[in-house]
C-alpha cells in the first residue's frame, strides 16, 4: 500500500506561482512512477503531469512551459512547480504513484490551487 500526503496549494494572484510538494510512504515508492493530476467540480479528474523513476516527465499541453515537475527519490517525494498560473489552474491538485502504470489506485488527498485577483 502506498500511501501519499500532499501540501503548498493556496490562493494566488494570476501570474503567480506555488509549488506543490507529495510525500510517498515507503521506500519501496522511488521505484514507482509519480504523478499530479487535477479536477474541477463536476469535471474528470485529468493529468498534469508525471515523472518516471528516471526522472523523465511528460506534461498536459496546458501546463508545458510553466509547470515543472521533479522527484527526490532518496525521499520519495514528487514536486510540481506552477509558475505563470492561470485562473483555469483553479483545481484539486492530487498526488498519485504505484505499481505499474499511472494512474494508478493510490492518491493524495488532494490540495485546493486556487487563481484568483
Amino acid at each position: 500500500q502506498v500511501q501519499l500526503v500532499e501540501s503548498g496549494g493556496g490562493l494566488v494572484q494570476p501570474g503567480g506561482s506555488l509549488r506543490l510538494s507529495c510525500a510517498a510512504s515507503g521506500s519501496i515508492t522511488r521505484f514507482y512512477d509519480m504523478g499530479w493530476y487535477r479536477q474541477v467540480p463536476g469535471k474528470q479528474r485529468d493529468l498534469v503531469a508525471t515523472i518516471s523513476t528516471g526522472g523523465s516527465p511528460v506534461y498536459a499541453d496546458s501546463v508545458k512551459g510553466r509547470f515543472t515537475i521533479s522527484r527526490t527519490n532518496a525521499k520519495s517525494t514528487v514536486y510540481l512547480q506552477m509558475n505563470s498560473l492561470k485562473p483555469e489552474d483553479t483545481a484539486v491538485y492530487y498526488c498519485n504513484s504505484g505499481p505499474g502504470r499511472l494512474p494508478s489506485i493510490y492518491w493524495g488527498q488532494g490540495t485546493q490551487v486556487t487563481v484568483a485577483s
